[in-house]
């Protein structure tokens, strides 16, 4: 069967608009692929990943809420506090920091029962009893956003977990697919590495932050 020239020319010239045609409908399914996609297919440890930065947040919403400067020393609290000194009503005081919630409050209310109980007392022994009472005080605000740090040393090591489960996958398929599909499982690994280390990095480096 003979072609003639005129015929030869015509398809020469469709086929790059077929080509071209074609080549969009492939664009789509390269390009559909969303972050949340990417972090699924990150593998298991994206899971564990998940939960922690769920309860980093929740910590750190808790935290900004109650530890703050007013839960430890509040300017009307040291202004009662001031007067009542300057009168010498010390059972005044006591009655005011046993109402307020501050850490001050506390430690003041701690020496203030200590004197009335031991008249005699020198102020050595009142300065101990205030310094125990303000030790403990902040190991306790300590003991509370210590959670932060566990959090912080703990979210990289699960992303490097996945790091490592990623390259193991990638290695074991340039052992076992042939041909293209070798190399897409090569790439397919290495997201997964490289995702979960990032993941890891999010969360543990905020955490460090908002401990410090």
């Amino acid at each position: 069967m003979k072609i003639s020239f005129p015929v030869l020319a015509t398809l020469a010239g469709a086929t790059p608009l077929l080509a071209q045609s074609a080549t969009p409908a492939l664009v789509p399914d390269i390009h559909s692929k969303t972050i949340m996609d990417t972090l699924i297919a990150a593998g298991p440890v994206m899971i564990a990943l998940f939960l922690l930065s769920i309860f980093f947040v929740m910590l750190v919403v808790v935290y900004v809420m109650t530890i703050r400067r007013g839960a430890v020393v509040s300017s009307g609290y040291m202004a009662t506090a001031d007067a009542l000194l300057r009168k010498r009503d010390y059972l005044g005081l006591l009655a005011v920091s046993n109402r307020h919630g501050e850490a001050i409050a506390r430690v003041v209310q701690k020496v203030l029962d200590f004197t009335t109980k031991n008249p005699n007392a020198d102020l050595q022994q009142l300065r101990e009893i205030a310094e125990t009472e303000g030790t403990r005080v902040a190991a306790s605000l300590n003991n509370r956003v210590i959670y932060l740090a566990d959090i912080g040393m703990i979210a990289p090591l699960l992303g490097l977990l996945g790091t490592v489960l990623g390259i193991i996958h990638s290695f074991a398929a340039l052992g076992s697919e042939l041909g293209t599909a070798r190399y897409v499982a090569l790439s397919q690994g290495i997201s997964e590495a490289l995702v979960n280390t990032c993941a890891g990095l999010a969360i543990g480096i905020p955490a460090m932050m908002f401990y410090a």
